[in-house]
């Protein structure tokens, strides 16, 4: 399983982002990288005692209005090998902030950390933004500058958790926390989409039912090309072109559910092929959203719309803006970029 691929850019090459993507950095850039049905019928054998929830719920699935993913089969604890290989030429000194450590989650499950590496060797700090995630700071000489990191982690072999009957709040029962996942950002643009939400979902059952056909929505709308990628491609963009990468699938899923009072945040980290047919793409680093439903954040993927095993955390926000993997504050270009997510085989 294992995929590592270097590619040489040249200098003219424009910035690009999103899954699987290879991109250089230009002057005062951000790096940003994210990435068959079974009937509603299948959950009619659920015994759940919500009252007025559960009769909605087993309304959605008498009358089929939500599809689920695919089932993947649940695994033993697995071992995954995940890490980095950045290559930046620099015309001058270059402070840099980086996202690109393990969130902190998942912290007891590595069994190797993810230290990050740099050669040559300089000072680093690190600190926690806003949003909990784990970022450093450098300052890149000029010349090149390789950063690396090869980390060991262990996973549970579930898929990403199916949660039908979680209900969706009322925004005033929302906790503080989660009511800044509600507005609009840079390109989760929630005024150029709110009219065609509700035309398209609002008839659908509230709670995880609409979240479901949102993704299912974005997943038959939008057209996925590495050629789509754009660093400036908003939600309402990637809506009326119907094209992008993973992260262009997530800002519109974030967007819709935004616009439906749903709290949607963004998420990237590592995601292999694990359980399911290898890609044969280079690895990247993969793009999804959390939404917040019966008291928790609960993992959706609207690119591969489909329960995941493997799915490894490194940073969360209001969308990719929130969770540049690189932020140079000065001219540069990426050389190389290479991310492994193996599947460690237990014997």
């Amino acid at each position: 399983m294992s995929r590592t691929t270097t590619k040489a850019m040249p200098s003219a090459a424009t910035h690009t982002s999103g899954s699987r993507s290879i991109c250089p950095a230009v002057a005062g850039s951000i790096l940003i990288h994210p990435m068959g049905s079974t009937a509603w019928s299948q959950l009619v054998l659920l015994r759940v005692d919500l009252g007025a929830g559960e009769r909605e719920l087993r309304a959605g699935v008498l009358h089929g209005s939500w599809q689920m993913s695919p089932k993947v089969q649940r695994r033993p604890i697995v071992k995954i090998r995940v890490g980095y290989e950045l290559i930046f030429q620099c015309a001058q000194v270059t402070p840099m902030i980086l996202n690109l450590n393990v969130h902190y989650s998942r912290a007891s499950d590595l069994q190797q950390p993810d230290i990050l590496r740099t050669e040559p060797r300089v000072p680093m700090s690190m600190y926690r933004d806003g949003f909990g995630n784990w970022c450093t700071r450098i300052l890149a000489p000029p010349g090149r500058i390789l950063l690396t990191a090869d980390a060991l982690i262990s996973d549970s072999g579930e898929p990403d958790p199916i949660v039908p009957y979680a209900r969706q709040h009322a925004v005033e029962s929302l906790p503080e926390e989660t009511l800044v996942y509600l507005l609009g950002s840079r390109y989760c643009d929630t005024d150029f989409l709110s009219a065609f939400a509700w035309q398209q979902f609002g008839h659908v059952s509230l709670g995880w039912p609409r979240v479901q056909a949102i993704c299912d929505f974005v997943h038959r709308h939008l057209e996925f090309g590495y050629a789509y990628a754009r660093p400036s491609k908003s939600a309402s963009q990637a809506f009326n072109e119907r094209q992008g990468v993973c992260r262009d699938f997530a800002h519109l899923a974030i967007a819709f559910c935004r616009c439906l009072n749903i709290p949607a945040r963004y998420c990237t980290g590592y995601l292999g092929d694990i359980g399911v047919p290898r890609d044969p793409a280079p690895m990247d680093f993969s793009g999804w959203m959390e939404v917040y439903l019966g008291d928790a954040w609960h993992v959706f993927d609207p690119r591969h719309n489909q329960r995941r095993i493997g799915r490894v955390l490194i940073a969360r926000g209001r969308d990719a803006a929130d969770v540049a993997i690189s932020m140079a504050f000065g001219p540069n270009i990426l050389e190389s970029f290479r991310v492994w997510t193996d599947e460690v085989n237990s014997d």
